[in-house]
Order: C-alpha cells, then structure tokens, then sequence
C-alpha cells in the first residue's frame, strides 16, 4: 500500500503547545518621559545665574535677547579671490558658445570684383558670429 503518514501520525502544531506565545500585551507608558527621580542625598542646587551688570550690559533676564552686533573679522583671516576662467575664442554674451568667422556680403563682393586687393578687404571685413545664441561681433 502506500507509504504516505496518516492524520494521526502528523507531528502536532506547535502554536497549540507554547502558551502565550501569540498574545499582544500594550505597554500603556511606551515612549513616554519618566517621572523625576529624587535628588541624591547631600545633592545641593547650583545658584542661580547672576547677570552681568556695568556700562554696557541691561539689567535682568532681558540683556540675553540684546541688539545683534556686528562682529569683526578675524586679522588673520585670508580672503581667496579665485580668477575667472576665459576662454579663447568663447561668447562675451552667453559664456557658451565658439565665436565662429564669417564673411560679409561686401567683404565677398570685393574679392571677387577687385581681385587682388579684394581678398585683403575680404579678410578686413569679417565678422565672429557665436553658433549658441547669435549674436555678431565686428
């Protein structure tokens, strides 16, 4: 027949067995702040804080909220002005693109009607164009 255990034969459940095992106590004072405790015997109290008083100073507990006082700096404080980076070539309007070389219509017409010296004007009148924002610069 087959070998497989009956009911009976089962280990039992152990949830049955431990008693208290599932049960949820709340603890009411959870989080909360202990009462104080006594002072130790021979404990004295310290003082209580004596303000100071003079010329420049308010008289009782409202010198601690006084006027807000500049303070000076420190004399061997360093002050460290870092430079600023310029790229060759770069955009003086937007700070992100290339200035590129272009050539104007008259420095075009020139080279090609006045051969020779038409080239010269032709480089004479250029202009940097930035590709990023378009702006043109003589």
């Amino acid at each position: 027949m087959d070998s497989k255990p009956l009911l009976q034969d089962r280990p039992p459940s152990y949830a049955n067995v431990v008693p208290g095992a599932y049960e949820y106590v709340q603890q009411h004072n959870y989080g909360a702040i202990p009462a104080p405790t006594p002072a130790p015997p021979g404990f004295q109290q310290p003082p209580p804080y004596q303000y100071p008083t003079g010329p420049g100073f308010q008289e009782g507990p409202s010198a601690q909220m006084g006027p807000a006082i500049a303070q000076q700096p420190y004399p061997g404080t360093y002050t460290i002005i870092q430079p600023s980076v310029v790229v060759v070539g770069g955009c003086p309007a937007c700070r992100v693109g290339v200035l590129e070389d272009d050539f104007t219509c008259l420095g075009i017409m020139c080279a090609v009607f006045f051969f020779p010296l038409g080239i010269l004007f032709c480089l004479a009148l250029r202009q940097r164009r930035c590709p990023n924002c378009g702006a043109t610069f003589g």
